[in-house]
């Protein structure tokens, strides 16, 4: 039996074969990405028109075949190639649905999630194949972004309740640093700190952010952050 196989598309793309990277063409990365972004084996003229839009149909099947032709060994062990479609063989890992299903768990009000730990930030914190700009790639990188965040914002808020206070403080500093006028973030981070105690660092994060916000879109935050910290401030200042 081979080593096992995993592709990863969270911070960039890497095939990896146990813990040896695999290097592949440009076009076969592109290839195996697509594939690798759904669940399910899509035909071969869909991934020939969707990965090279701008090129005549018959050059982009020729492309397709190109690709699939340039694998080799490992990368064809990846996938499930028939003559009318392409999928992922049933053993490839694919780091982006591990990692959604990590997020659905933490966003499930009802699942407990004793097992959380740091490495649920980590595998949160990267974007989508960063620097690709295909269509393709665009519309599931905005919507793993949007999700990430969420769950980074639900993991801070249970770690609050767990007493784990640095674990939250780092969960919804990565939310924030990924979108930093985003005033979801922040009022997580400033609850982290409260939690915690930390009252001054629960008002400067406040204040860094309103900073930010009224300098960058000439808004104002919203009642509701303004009263995580409104008994923190001087009375001018609420």
């Amino acid at each position: 039996m081979g080593s096992s196989l995993r592709l990863a598309l969270l911070g960039g793309f890497r095939l990896l074969a146990g813990d040896d990277q695999i290097n592949v063409s440009n076009g076969s990365e592109r290839l195996l990405a697509f594939i690798g972004l759904g669940c399910r084996a899509v035909s071969r003229n869909l991934a020939a028109v969707t990965l090279w839009p701008d090129a005549p149909e018959h050059r982009a099947y020729a492309s397709l075949r190109s690709a699939l032709a340039r694998l080799d060994a490992t990368g064809r062990r990846m996938l499930h190639i028939g003559s009318t479609e392409v999928g992922l063989a049933p053993d490839t890992r694919v780091d982006l649905h591990e990692a959604r299903a990590l997020a659905e768990r933490i966003l499930d009000p009802a699942a407990a999630c004793p097992d959380l730990d740091r490495r649920a930030i980590e595998v949160l914190s990267h974007g989508l194949l960063p620097g690709w700009y295909d269509d393709w790639v665009l519309g599931e990188a905005e919507q793993w972004h949007q999700q990430r965040l969420h769950a980074l914002e639900a993991l801070s808020a249970r770690f609050v309740r767990a007493g784990r206070y640095a674990d939250a403080v780092t969960a919804a500093s990565v939310a924030l640093h990924a979108e930093p006028l985003r005033e979801s973030a922040c009022a997580a981070l400033v609850e982290a700190h409260l939690a915690e105690g930390n009252q001054a660092e629960a008002l400067r994060q406040y204040q860094l952010y309103v900073r930010g916000l009224r300098d960058e879109l000439s808004l104002s935050p919203t009642p509701r952050l303004r009263g995580l910290v409104a008994g923190l401030r001087p009375s001018q200042e609420r």
